[in-house]
């Protein structure tokens, strides 16, 4: 009998069976290219950790801060107010600006664990010499809060409290309120020695 007799002789209910084979050489060098393709791809676009991308969001924090709840978010609210009326002078970046206004970036009047003395300024203004960051000022603020609503200011002063790399706590409006029945209906601008005599 043959073999072409033989294979064809086979019984119908016979089980097939594997047999082993090679993956083709070039598979996989595309394979290998289009990885190495895709991660060049990745490293150019990415990012990465750069500024550019993930400032101003350095913390989980300062994330959750920015998360809409459920009424106007302090932080947005203060940035919005910051900018209209104490950039200026202090800058966008609390920096600061020579012959203008101390920095509020690092400042022991802003980073401090209470907020009674950083309240009083834009409640009060401020007049006279005073110490910042081992700098010494010497010029006039005006009362810059005194009209604005206790919730606006409390978010100026949150923003301020927790930007620019700056890790404070969060001031409320009737924190404000408590400070303006302190003041009473006319503040009369602060000298520096007597605002840092003042508990935090």
């Amino acid at each position: 009998m043959s073999e072409e007799n033989q294979s064809c002789s086979l019984p119908s209910n016979a089980e097939p069976t594997a047999t082993r084979s090679t993956v083709p050489m070039w598979i996989i060098v595309v394979t290998l290219v289009l990885v190495f393709i895709g991660f060049v791809f990745f490293d150019r676009h990415s990012g990465w950790f750069d500024a550019k991308v993930y400032a101003p969001y350095g913390s989980v924090e300062k994330v959750e801060a920015y998360q809409p709840g459920t009424g106007p978010n302090p932080m947005i609210v203060g940035k919005k107010n910051y900018e209209m009326f104490c950039a200026s002078c202090h800058g966008s970046d609390g920096a600061g600006k020579v012959g203008q206004a101390p920095p509020l970036a690092g400042s022991e009047l802003v980073i401090t664990k209470g907020f009674h003395r950083l309240a009083m300024i834009p409640l009060e203004g401020l007049t006279g010499p005073i110490k910042v960051k081992g700098q010494e000022w010497n010029l006039i603020m005006a009362p810059m809060g005194a009209a604005l609503p206790d919730a606006d200011l409390a978010a100026v002063l949150t923003y301020i409290r927790n930007s620019w790399g700056n890790k404070a706590g969060e001031i409320t409006a009737d924190d404000i309120k408590t400070i303006r029945a302190e003041i009473g209906a006319h503040p009369v601008p602060i000298v520096g020695d007597k605002l840092m005599a003042m508990p935090e």
